[in-house]
This record gives C-alpha cells, sequence and structure tokens, in this order.
C-alpha cells in the first residue's frame, strides 16, 4: 500500500478531527474519564490491531491516551492508517 502523498494526506484528515499529521505519521490525544478508561481503550485499540496486523504506537499518561499511526514499511500514513484512525475514534466511547 502506496504512502499517501501530502494532498491526499491532508483530504484524509478532513474526516478525522483531532487527528494531525507530523513526522510521518497521525496522532490523536483522546482523553478518558479515569486511569482505568484509559487503559481498557488502549486495550481494546490493542487487540484491534493485532487482528489487523497493523499496530500504533500508544502513550498512555494517566487518562490521557496517545495514539499514532504509520507504516513504517512504507515510511509513512498510507490508507492503512487512515482507516486504523477511523477505527480507534469508533472505539473510543468519551466525549
Amino acid at each position: 500500500m502506496p504512502k499517501l502523498t501530502d494532498a491526499d494526506l491532508r483530504a484524509a484528515l478532513l474526516d478525522l478531527p483531532g487527528w494531525t499529521a507530523g513526522d510521518g505519521a497521525i496522532s490523536r490525544q483522546f482523553k478518558c474519564p479515569t486511569f482505568p478508561d484509559a487503559i481498557t481503550f488502549a486495550t481494546r485499540i490493542a487487540f484491534d490491531a493485532e487482528a489487523a496486523d497493523h499496530h500504533p504506537d500508544l502513550l498512555i499518561s494517566y487518562r490521557n491516551v496517545t495514539v499514532t499511526w504509520a507504516t513504517h514499511s512504507e515510511g509513512g500514513v498510507t490508507e492503512k492508517d487512515i482507516a486504523a484512525a477511523k477505527a480507534t475514534d469508533a472505539v473510543f466511547r468519551y466525549p
């Protein structure tokens, strides 16, 4: 799956509020109500990622979970990462 062009990436991000691009990846920080909720959210992402054989970088800091998607083999963001970001948004249950 080829890396997205800058124009394609900008267009894709229009459908992903809260996600930003930088350093060859897309990222978003999610704020959960409690620390256990943050761990549960990260765990759900981990199981989905394992099933898809496509794994994000996850940073858990108390109630915040930062999720970063990139296709390292392509050196940047691909459609696979955009789909994974949409799936991540669907997993998130908190305002």
